[in-house]
This record gives structure tokens, sequence and C-alpha cells, in this order.
């Protein structure tokens, strides 16, 4: 309740400073808040995890606060988050059943956006960059969830299929590739 999706953000130093996947944003522009979700959502976009974590709490410390009493909420109990991006941070943990619960949740309390998830590109600045989901291309069922990569947790995936009324989530963490 604190956004809504036509607000302008403007991109602090510390989100073009995000490493990993990006949109390219540059300090002092604008952007609005629609298409940071959808950056982050489609293409990983750490640059706008960060931009929207400091505009919703004014850094993205406060905005980690939220983030684990939001994941408490929801009970997850193996969840701790320390940053706004998933990058490697000690002590930062999830488990697979902890973010299948949380794609439970996101489409459950989102369904109007949840179609986001199953973008298979995104553009923003002239630049299109396509979803690391995989199963998106593979699958038709498929409607999306979330692809994330670090050094400590490898490759991980929350995906999420429907077929003939059922809905099955699967979540795999730690993959080569």
């Amino acid at each position: 309740g604190k956004l809504r999706l036509d607000d302008q953000v403007t991109i602090g130093p510390q989100a073009v400073k995000a490493r990993g996947a990006r949109l390219f944003l540059r300090p002092g522009t604008t952007a609005r808040v629609e298409d940071l979700l959808q950056g982050m959502i489609a293409v990983s976009a750490n640059d706008a995890a960060v931009a929207l974590a400091e505009h919703a709490a004014q850094n993205e410390a406060s905005f980690v606060m939220e983030m684990n009493l939001a994941a408490k909420a929801l009970g997850l109990r193996q969840t701790l988050f320390l940053n706004a991006t998933g990058h490697d941070e000690k002590g930062q943990a999830s488990t697979a059943r902890d973010l299948a619960r949380l794609t439970s949740a996101l489409i459950r309390n989102f369904p109007e956006y949840y179609g986001w998830f199953a973008r298979k590109d995104f553009t923003y600045l002239d630049i299109t960059q396509h979803n690391h989901n995989a199963l998106l291309w593979r699958d038709s069922h498929v409607d999306g969830a979330k692809t994330g990569q670090s050094r400590a947790a490898g490759h991980c995936l929350s995906a999420s299929a429907r077929r003939d009324g059922m809905r099955l989530i699967a979540t795999v963490l730690g993959a080569r590739d």
C-alpha cells in the first residue's frame, strides 16, 4: 500500500552500484515503479530492486527489516534476508520449502500481477533482456515464478505451472546450471 505503479522513483547511487543483472539505471534519473518491478521480476534487475527498496523504505537496510517481518508473517521459518537482491551475504538464508511458500503467497495475494512472472523478455531504455526461467519456453503450462543465482546458493528456481485446474510449485536450490 505504500507504492503506486505510476510513482516515479529517483535512482540513487547505491542502486546503480548493485552487482549482477541490471536494467542499466542511471543515477539521478527517474523510473516508474511498474517498470522497476517488471525489470526486477523478468530479468532479476538488482539495480531495480535496490531502487525500489530505497524508495519504499528510505534505505535498503530498513526495507530488509520489512522483508524479514513479512517473511515471519508468511511463516517462512528458515528465511533471513540481509539485502534486497539476494546476493551472497554471510547469514542470509532460505530453504526450498520457504521459497515455495513465498511463491504460493505471491500467486494468492497478487493475482493481478502474477502474469508479469511469465514474461519471456522485458525492454527498458531500448535494451531487451530475456527472462532466465527457461521453463517458460519449454512448457506452455509454466506461468512463472523466479530464478536466482549466487556463488553460495548456486542456480535456484521456484517455478509454477497450472494445468487442468491444478497448480504445482517446484523449487530447486543449489543447481550447477
